[in-house]
């Protein structure tokens, strides 16, 4: 695998700029979100890195749409505890953040021809609040979701992507949340699980492919082959790695975070698009 930057290397690289970067988070466990990790440290440490924005998009695996893309326009965007056997203390996190819904609206004109539209019965899910809670802890930066449309191909998450490119010279952050490897079905229990092979083999392909800007590559499916099913069961987790990618531009670099397999077949792998 290529190296992976620091965060310490990266926060030098953030300097000040109009372009805002994009940010590709490995979410994981709900359990990061009231656990001390070394996930959730990261997280902290690359909130105190970003430049400040006006405010902050998410993609996240968790708000499935087919036919459509929702864009959420409601002025306070509810926490949702969309999960199940975890304990209570997890269902008591609250993530408090205003929408903007004058923005929001203004995305759903943006991705007219995506067949947008605005919503206001969704919110935040675990894939948004979970990161949010530690990249901005006091809950006082604008924030609103957009759906991934599930009954398109891969490649129109990147075009979606490019089309919400230009919000980054308006001071908007666009984080899209998910797992570079996100298969439930082969998870091995405990802190020492070792990694699959086909995790880290497909891993190993979206790192080399995003390096090299190989985005046709990254959204074929066939040309994916047989790894593409087994790394992702279900391809939401796999989404939102697209619509960072295609937000990105040759005047951007790249930055790996945090590259691990936990617990055998979950890439936390994360990286940021940063302007030169």
């Amino acid at each position: 695998m290529p190296p992976v930057s620091s965060l310490s290397a990266l926060r030098d690289r953030l300097s000040p700029s109009d372009r805002m970067p994009l940010v590709f988070l490995g979410h994981g466990s709900p359990m990061n979100a009231i656990e001390d990790t070394a996930f959730s440290r990261a997280w902290t440490e690359l909130g105190r890195s970003l430049p400040r924005p006006k405010a902050i998009l998410v993609v996240s695996a968790h708000w499935m749409t087919r036919g459509t893309t929702l864009v959420d326009v409601s002025a306070v965007p509810r926490t949702i505890h969309d999960f199940y056997g975890f304990p209570q203390a997890l269902f008591d996190q609250q993530y408090p953040a205003k929408g903007d819904p004058t923005l929001a609206r203004e995305v759903v004109s943006l991705l007219a021809s995506h067949h947008a539209e605005g919503d206001d019965t969704w919110g935040l899910d675990h894939g948004a609040w979970t990161l949010l809670k530690f990249l901005y802890p006091d809950a006082d930066v604008p924030v609103f979701q957009v759906s991934i449309d599930m009954g398109r191909d891969l490649a129109h998450q990147l075009e979606i992507g490019r089309t919400l490119s230009e919000l980054r010279d308006r001071g908007v952050l666009i984080i899209g949340s998910g797992n570079v490897v996100h298969n439930l079905r082969a998870v091995t229990w405990g802190k020492n699980a070792k990694p699959h092979d086909f995790a880290l083999e497909f891993d190993r392909l979206f790192t080399d492919r995003l390096q090299a800007r190989d985005f046709a590559a990254l959204s074929d499916r066939a040309g994916l082959g047989p790894l593409l099913p087994i790394a992702h069961p279900s391809i939401d987790h796999y989404l939102p790695t697209l619509t960072i990618a295609g937000a990105s531009d040759a005047r951007d670099d790249l930055t790996f975070m945090t590259d691990s397999i936990d617990l055998g077949s979950i890439s936390m792998r994360s990286f940021v698009f940063h302007p030169r």
